[in-house]
């Protein structure tokens, strides 16, 4: 699980301070899959990197797979990153010479895995996304929806509790974009890990069990998502997606 507890950032602007994150609290605990909205500059991207453990706040709590992280040495937080957070980005980021296999034993040997051992797990990751028919192929040779899913399984080759992802669908058309999400859906819940997702794909908001909305630093809980199933002319009947999953 992930925790951040009044929680406060800051930057420098000119002779003040402006405040990314004002007392931001939020828990999303393992199988839970959460979406965070809002517009540009609202303090989303902020949000991310105190959670992954690429900033330091101000000051506030920050919890990650259980392990209070206020006290680490900058060694230590860069330890439980690598142990605890997986991040997808909103463009793939693979490297354009290694096939979808080497993206992932490329997180391993980082790790100080020996990549021989790893073999059979990164193409069981793979396989397991429905990349199974292009393991050894390379990013031009993946559709945009291939290679964000090569992206999630590398995401996943620590066995992360938490994965941390922005803006996944940005680059891919409403079908292919359903497809992530439903995949991000899945795998909090099959791989026991608690997943936040930045996005500006509203469309997509009924697939996660709860959405919340930054302002100015500010985040708050907007309504619960929901699935909605249209019967005769004019009714339409809709549950919350954890009530309906």
């Amino acid at each position: 699980m992930i925790s951040l507890q009044d929680t406060v950032l800051t930057y420098p602007d000119g002779p003040t301070r402006l405040r990314a994150l004002d007392d931001v609290t939020v828990t999303v605990d393992r199988n839970e899959f959460v979406a965070v909205t809002g517009p540009s500059g609202s303090g989303k991207s902020s949000l991310l990197a105190v959670a992954g453990l690429l900033i330091a706040p101000d000051s506030g709590t920050v919890t990650v797979g259980g392990v209070d992280v206020g006290e680490l040495s900058r060694s230590e937080r860069t330890a439980v990153r690598r142990e605890h957070v997986g991040f997808v980005f909103q463009q793939s980021n693979l490297l354009a010479s290694l096939t979808a296999t080497e993206q992932l034993l490329m997180v391993a040997h980082l790790g100080g895995r020996r990549i021989r051992r790893e073999r059979d797990r990164a193409r069981e990751l793979l396989a397991d996304l429905g990349l199974g028919a292009h393991l050894d192929r390379r990013p031009h040779q993946l559709s945009g929806g291939q290679r964000q899913r090569v992206a999630i399984a590398r995401s996943l080759m620590n066995s992360p509790s938490v994965l941390l992802v922005d803006e996944p669908t940005s680059a891919l058309d409403q079908a292919r974009s359903r497809e992530i999400v439903t995949l991000l859906t899945s795998l909090s819940r099959e791989r026991d890990v608690a997943v936040v997702m930045v996005t500006h794909d509203l469309g997509q908001l009924d697939l996660v069990d709860e959405v919340y909305e930054m302002r100015s630093g500010t985040l708050s809980r907007a309504a619960p998502p929901q699935w909605c199933t249209f019967g005769r002319p004019g009714v339409r009947k809709c549950t919350t997606a954890r009530s309906a999953s």
